[in-house]
């Protein structure tokens, strides 16, 4: 027993120095754009109504299927992914005691209403069909051994940059043609294709601050074009790529983008015009003048031209602490995931009538 003793402490020592080693949180970027529409907007209350002893933790992804339905993916003692019905009842759980489930990040349907869990514990993209059985996994599951040799001397993580391997990935989006694009993450900085089948077709970026670098994509988004916006939180900035991974844009404009999406949901069944959703938020751990110009959504043109913006940090309905994910398949009613409230909204949206303070946000 004592000849082992070094090398469990060893392998406890080199486990702590990754925990310290993850990639910092970059500063909270106060967002530039100035006089920009207030959107009137209202939460309803008490919408998701959960049966008793079940509660929910971080929620960290949230989404909507073509008939309404809505997927909450969250992290409590355990991590667990819900389906709601239209009116916020409890339907069902789905994946309970998966091998790929350990630490949610971000859940979204596909045109065929297939449901797709972002694990980032594991690694691993997992796709279910619409009754709950698995069809597919993208990635894997690392075992605590092989994480360990992996770290070089420093003790940080360097990402795989591998075809079917990921590195924390984040989020995952598809097109019309069901390409896979998931953003990956916080160790590979990078964008992966695959087509509908899971066959890797293309892979770029890598960490930096120029064009196809990334620093944390934390979220992803397609239009009906073929358009993929990631959101490049660390830079602050959503970078704008085509169909084949090629740069188009920046916009820079709207504070760090945690989450993003684009209005009309995945495949040709809302031919109505799209709109870009983008969410500056920060933890409540941000410096309290952070917490002045932080939390709120903007709604977007495609090209990045504002539109207008709705929300404040906060705990009361209708504010928001760190949007992690959010749903806008409706224009007009978008679904948020919040880490630090332990919940999730339902936003309706209306017309906006007033203009805000200078700077985007301040208050």
């Amino acid at each position: 027993m004592k000849r082992l003793l070094p090398l469990v402490f060893g392998v406890i020592a080199l486990a702590g120095a990754a925990s310290l080693a993850l990639p910092p949180l970059a500063a909270q970027t106060r967002a530039t754009a100035t006089n920009v529409p207030v959107i009137p907007h209202e939460a309803v209350p008490n919408f998701f109504k959960h049966p008793p002893g079940v509660y929910t933790g971080e929620n960290m992804g949230i989404t909507t299927n073509s008939k309404g339905h809505i997927f909450m993916y969250h992290r409590a003692y355990e991590t667990r992914l819900f389906e709601y019905g239209p009116d916020g009842t409890f339907i069902r759980e789905i994946g309970r005691n998966n091998y790929g489930f350990a630490f949610a990040h971000s859940v979204r349907v596909d045109a065929e209403d297939n449901i797709w869990a972002v694990d980032e514990g594991t690694d691993m993209l997992i796709k279910f069909n619409p009754e709950g059985r698995v069809l597919m996994v993208i990635g894997r599951r690392e075992d605590p051994t092989q994480s360990i040799l992996n770290m070089p001397g420093n003790g940080s993580f360097h990402g795989r940059n591998e075809k079917y391997r990921f590195g924390r990935q984040t989020d995952v989006a598809f097109d019309q043609q069901g390409n896979i694009f998931v953003s990956d993450g916080y160790f590979d900085a990078r964008v992966v294709k695959y087509d509908k089948t899971g066959r890797f077709l293309k892979a770029v970026g890598k960490r930096g601050t120029g064009n196809l670098e990334f620093n944390t994509p934390h979220s992803i988004a397609t239009d009906f074009q073929g358009n993929v916006y990631v959101g490049d939180r660390g830079n602050a900035r959503v970078q704008v790529l085509d169909n084949n991974l090629n740069w188009k844009a920046n916009y820079t404009n709207v504070g760090n983008p945690w989450a993003v999406c684009v209005s009309g949901g995945p495949g040709p069944k809302n031919p109505g015009k799209q709109y870009l959703y983008s969410s500056n938020s920060w933890q409540d751990s941000a410096p309290a003048a952070g917490a002045e110009f932080t939390g709120e959504v903007y709604k977007m043109e495609l090209d990045g031209t504002i539109i207008g913006k709705f929300g404040r940090a906060g705990k009361a309905a209708g504010e928001f602490a760190t949007i992690h994910q959010m749903d806008c398949r409706d224009p007009n009613v978008i679904y948020t995931a919040e880490i630090n409230n332990w919940r999730s909204q339902k936003i309706l949206l209306k017309t906006a009538t007033t203009t805000s303070a200078p700077e985007g946000g301040a208050r």
